[in-house]
């Protein structure tokens, strides 16, 4: 965990999103809207296996800034889902590279079905975890030595923070801002993005949905 309180340090918190063909375009700029709106005291920087463009799941473009193997130490690192992650399950090279970015990290966050690609890399083994209820069955069927969670909004075990579908991205940074600073600020962050947030973790009302599209 982050040793120094953000709302301490003097240092700007350090956010890195990673990005894959197929990526969900909310799972990253949801929560990258979420940190922005704290201005300099966030540093965000977009990263991917090369420093080409890198297409979402729904078409949109997003630039890296830097390839992951030269991402150093960051304070959280944010690892969405998409259509992309069904292939990306089977990447070794790309499991390889995650695993050891975050490793490096000091929170690992993920939206969706990015928590199925943390499972493959065995960070996740005897640990607490949610992901997207619409591709739960898939995305459990990724590990069993996870200990999946079949409803919640977001799970936190250790410096591993996992949450539900899409938008429950948004409440888990929200949730993550106010262990970083304070709830004030991620309350404040939430009105100024005139975002309802959701502050249980344990509400969550698509669970049990069934069916697949994440």
């Amino acid at each position: 965990m982050i040793e120094t309180p953000a709302a301490n340090s003097k240092n700007p918190l350090t956010v890195v999103a990673v990005l894959f063909p197929g990526f969900e375009l909310l799972d990253v700029f949801g929560p990258l809207e979420m940190f922005g709106l704290l201005g300099d005291r966030t540093k965000i920087n977009l990263t991917a296996m090369d420093l080409s463009p890198v297409a979402s799941g729904a078409g949109p473009q997003a630039l890296p800034d830097l390839q992951i193997s030269k991402v150093a130490a960051p304070d959280v690192l944010l690892i969405p889902g998409g259509p992309g992650t069904r292939s990306l399950v089977e990447d070794s090279r790309f499991l390889e590279a995650l695993s050891l970015c975050a490793e490096q990290s000091k929170i690992v966050a993920s939206v969706c079905t990015g928590s199925a690609l943390l499972a493959r890399t065995g960070l996740l083994d005897g640990r607490t975890a949610t992901s997207n209820k619409l591709a739960f069955d898939w995305a459990t069927l990724q590990s069993a030595k996870v200990l999946w969670q079949p409803q919640a909004r977001w799970v936190v075990d250790g410096k591993f923070w996992t949450s539900s579908g899409i938008a429950a991205g948004i409440d888990m940074t929200l949730a993550l801002i106010a262990h970083l600073f304070d709830t004030p600020t991620a309350i404040e962050t939430a009105n100024r993005a005139e975002y309802l947030w959701n502050q249980n973790a344990d509400s969550d009302p698509f669970a049990g949905g069934g069916g697949e599209n994440a």
